[in-house]
């Protein structure tokens, strides 16, 4: 949380995050300078109900009200009225509950913005289990970025070689195979479709020169 209060982003900006970063002082500090959020709405918040807007019956979305926080420490942190909307998980059934500043989207969408946070969530989860990232080298945001972005490399070609196979790897046993042979030459594409059958390849007496003579 406090690395989320040193963030600051542009204007019109949207920001999805989990409940438990919930912070009405920094969210009210985002909405003063013209940043959207999207969050969900812990069990004990204290609130009143100022509007409720009209929502369709065919639909999942069962409220979308306008509400003031209640609670004195809430309060006092967020004074300005926070959209409230609560939909409804088939496939889990349950309720979600997410609060919002933003005004002009319908329920529907703001539902659909914060479940794309999901997406996020499954791209670290790849990363962890199939590349082994565990903790950050660095955590300064050129060094996550270049992190990220070496990741994302490792992972493209991870799926092209997966795609190139004529056998149906899993990513993440490819990775591990990967990780095997890493010290070792065969004949890539052959040992792709065959890796318990290509024998291993004796390196080049000579290195190859970086620039050549």
């Amino acid at each position: 949380m406090k690395v989320a209060q040193k963030l600051d982003f542009p204007v019109d900006s949207i920001v999805v995050m989990d409940k438990g970063y919930v912070d009405f002082t920094l969210l009210a500090r985002w909405s003063f300078q013209g940043v959207w959020w999207v969050t969900r709405a812990k069990t004990n918040m204290a609130y009143q109900v100022v509007k409720k807007l009209p929502v369709s019956q065919n639909s999942n979305i069962l409220q979308d009200q306008w509400v003031r926080l209640t609670g004195f420490v809430s309060q006092e942190a967020y004074s300005k009225e926070i959209r409230r909307v609560v939909v409804w998980d088939a496939q889990q059934k349950r309720e979600l509950v997410f609060l919002t500043n933003l005004k002009s989207l319908a329920a529907s969408t703001v539902a659909a913005i914060y479940k794309e946070r999901w997406q996020i969530e499954l791209f670290f989860k790849a990363l962890k289990q199939n590349l082994r990232v565990k903790t950050f080298v660095g955590t300064n945001e050129n060094a996550v970025q270049t992190q990220i972005w070496t990741a994302l490399i490792a992972m493209l070609l991870l799926k092209f070689l997966q795609l190139k196979s004529q056998i149906s790897w899993s990513l993440s046993h490819l990775a591990a195979m990967l990780r095997m042979n890493l010290l070792t030459y065969r004949e890539l594409w052959a040992w792709l479709d065959a890796p318990f059958l290509v024998a291993r390849l004796e390196p080049w007496e000579k290195q190859m020169e970086l620039i050549p003579t």
